[in-house]
């Protein structure tokens, strides 16, 4: 458990923002110079402000839409999406050419899952809910070993609850 500045324990594991690349952000930054072409007849002034506001706005709200991956308080949350870890089986983090067969190929449609371009790794978790018609989770991550380690020990914490 982490310990926030104003004393309050939060029971966060792992937490990963699934932010755009950088050349993701470089490109939505164009966006801004083509808004300044529009407005230059009006006014140069005018326009470079107009540019620079859809610039930053544009990468502002890509990186604060990005979804979040977080393993807290016994659940897996992936976006707006999230299951308590004591449903889940044991996860699997592949990177590679195994990754791009699980994002590709190999996905399965029913599973549900969060995947972002430009992000190599996956992990894979099977649902253990006989009631749940998702099979697996498949979730994007920069760091799978570290994913596949926090949702093991929120399972062992909660099948130990003096941990």
């Amino acid at each position: 458990m982490q310990k926030r500045g104003c004393g309050i324990r939060t029971g966060i594991e792992y937490r990963e923002r699934l932010s755009p690349s950088l050349w993701a952000l470089v490109a939505a930054a164009v966006c801004g110079p083509m808004a300044a072409l529009v407005f230059s007849p009006i006014d140069t002034t005018l326009a470079l402000v107009i540019g620079l506001v859809v610039a930053v706005a544009v990468v502002a709200a890509l990186v604060a839409l990005s979804p979040v991956v977080e393993v807290s308080d016994g659940e897996l949350r992936a976006g707006r999406a999230h299951i308590p870890v004591d449903l889940l089986g044991i996860p699997a983090g592949v990177v590679g050419d195994e990754a791009r067969t699980a994002r590709g190929s190999g996905l399965d449609r029913r599973a549900f899952h969060v995947i972002r371009g430009g992000i190599d790794g996956i992990v894979t978790v099977p649902v253990t809910d006989p009631e749940d018609p998702t099979p697996m989770w498949v979730v994007s991550t920069r760091t799978p070993d570290r994913l596949v380690a926090a949702i093991q020990r929120a399972q062992v914490r909660l099948r130990t609850p003096g941990r």
